[in-house]
Order: C-alpha cells, then structure tokens, then sequence
C-alpha cells in the first residue's frame, strides 16, 4: 500500500485516536459546569462572555481540564460565532470522552 493511499484513507477514515463532539453552550454563566447530554449534544456552561472569542477560549480551558487533555488537543471545527459548536479532541476516543464527561 503506497503512502499516498494511506493518507488518503486515513483523511476520509480518522483514527480512532479522535472524536467529534456536538456542544451547545451557554456564556456568561456562574461558573463553568457540564450540563449533560441531550439528544447527542452536550451541554456546557462557561462563565466568560461570547465577546471577542472569549467564551470559546474558556470552552477550551475547561474542557481541557475536565477531560485531562492539553488544550492543544481541543479545536473548534464549526460554531466559533455560534453557541452550538462542533469540537474534535485528539487522543481520545469518542467512547473515552464520554466517559470522562459522564457523571458518576
């Protein structure tokens, strides 16, 4: 297998080593705080306001730290105006960040 099909495949096929998250997030709360899980989207709270991209700098952050990632691993796909938001983590499965964000 040529290396070129190898990229090819792995750009239409991630590796399992990422996840995509559907978020709908809510600024300028009391604190930072996972809501949960509704219909697939999680929900997240952050205390910044959505100004000037401060809001999704404490998204960042926070869930940085609530999956025990770098916030390197973290980027905002699509949403970066919006409140929903699409986010991919890197180094984890879509499973394992569900665990971590899980309750219990």
């Amino acid at each position: 297998m040529s290396l070129l099909w190898v990229a090819v495949k792995e750009s239409i096929n991630p590796p399992s080593g990422e996840a995509k998250i559907s978020l709908h997030v809510y600024p300028n709360a009391p604190r930072n705080q996972v809501v949960g899980f509704t219909d697939g989207v999680l929900g997240v709270k952050v205390a910044a306001p959505p100004v000037k991209g401060q809001a999704n700098r404490e998204l960042v952050a926070f869930l940085s730290q609530v999956l025990g990632v770098g916030k390197s691993s973290l980027a905002i796909i699509k949403g970066h105006t919006s409140r929903n938001k699409l986010i991919s983590v890197s180094g984890l499965s879509r499973e394992e960040v569900i665990r971590r964000l899980s309750p219990g």
